[in-house]
């Protein structure tokens, strides 16, 4: 059974999704650890009541990107994760860091990547008009939001959307896909070649989820 440590900023909403798939039996996983850069994210507390070690790194505490980051890989490191997961863990990480898992670390984003990278990503979909939104997870690399992808999930922009209810919908979609990308990562079913992720011949037509809406 392969080690992940999951990282996190806040509340940790897909971190739950993660520890709901394990006690679930969907997620052959060990959780070993969860790591906050916020003392006070609620996350924490959450991980902590389902028996998973937590600590916190305070970023304010270091005098840059790389001696925190060389402070929170040490501390990953201690728990020798096979996959490190980013679940909602708002830090721009450096390129040595990435290169240190490359890999075996993943990130969900809020959209259809390539489209929309960075931070507002509802807001401004809902400013270009596209009629398909969704989410994203994909493997880390050096370049912000541009990894290899893994799967994603679409959902339909409806005519009355604001950017707080086509969140929400696609939240829902975040708490289906991670879990199911972590699980093809504990199972060996998926590989890097080239820059884009190969996955084993009966994952294929999984790679991109559909809401009922869209269809």
């Amino acid at each position: 059974m392969k080690n992940i440590v999951i990282l996190i900023s806040g509340r940790g909403s897909n971190m739950e999704a993660l520890i709901a798939a394990r006690d679930a039996g969907n997620l052959p996983v060990n959780i070993a650890a969860v790591i906050s850069n916020r003392p006070d994210a609620k996350g924490l507390e959450t991980a902590a009541k389902a028996g998973i070690a937590t600590h916190y790194i305070d970023h304010k505490a270091f005098a840059g990107r790389e001696a925190f980051d060389a402070a929170l890989a040490e501390c990953i490191d201690g728990f020798a994760p096979d996959l490190v997961v980013l679940a909602g863990f708002m830090r721009i990480l450096t390129a040595d860091f990435v290169r240190h898992y490359e890999g075996r670390l993943l990130n969900i984003h809020p959209s259809l990547l390539p489209s929309f990278p960075g931070l507002h990503t509802h807001q401004r979909a809902l400013e270009e008009g596209v009629r398909i939104h969704g989410c994203t997870v994909h493997f880390v690399t050096a370049e912000l939001d541009h990894g290899p992808v893994v799967i994603q999930a679409a959902v339909p922009v409806l005519d009355g959307d604001d950017e707080a209810a086509l969140a929400a919908r696609i939240l829902i979609q975040e708490h289906k896909v991670y879990p199911q990308a972590v699980r093809w990562f504990a199972e060996d079913k998926l590989r890097l070649e080239n820059g884009r992720v190969r996955l084993a011949a009966d994952l294929v037509d999984q790679s991109v989820l559909i809401s009922p809406e869209v269809r």
